[in-house]
């Protein structure tokens, strides 16, 4: 679960960048027992969670959280990342692109949401 300061922008956003992943279905609305309104998203049996902040201060990224979203190829990765930026995200890091590691070489991009949640976009080759 993650905080937005704008839920119809968090909704704009994901429901654009969740379709490059194959989901086909909009955000889940929900009111909780609170009263705060959060959106839903299920998709290959995960889930991600968008609510407004139940402490009524403002949404802030987490520092040093990243969510991860795997893709089924490299120009899923890249398509994520330009979904994402054309629809208010921000390009960050290196651009998108196979990076080596301890885990063998992988196809990453990396963006941050309208609210500044770091986000990656992972291939592994095989």
């Amino acid at each position: 679960m993650i905080g937005s300061n704008d839920l119809q922008r968090s909704k704009r956003f994901y429901d654009q960048v969740l379709g490059v992943l194959g989901m086909t279905k909009e955000a889940i609305p929900y009111t909780a027992e609170s009263g705060h309104q959060r959106l839903y998203y299920r998709h290959g049996g995960g889930l991600l969670a968008i609510t407004q902040p139940i402490d009524g201060q403002p949404a802030t990224s987490a520092n040093g959280a990243t969510i991860g979203f795997a893709c089924d190829s490299p120009e899923q990765v890249r398509d994520f990342h330009d979904v994402a930026v054309a629809h208010g995200g921000t390009s960050i890091e290196d651009p998108p692109g196979v990076r080596e590691g301890g885990m063998g070489p992988m196809h990453l991009s990396y963006v941050r949401d309208p609210d500044g949640h770091k986000l990656c976009a992972i291939y592994r080759q095989t």
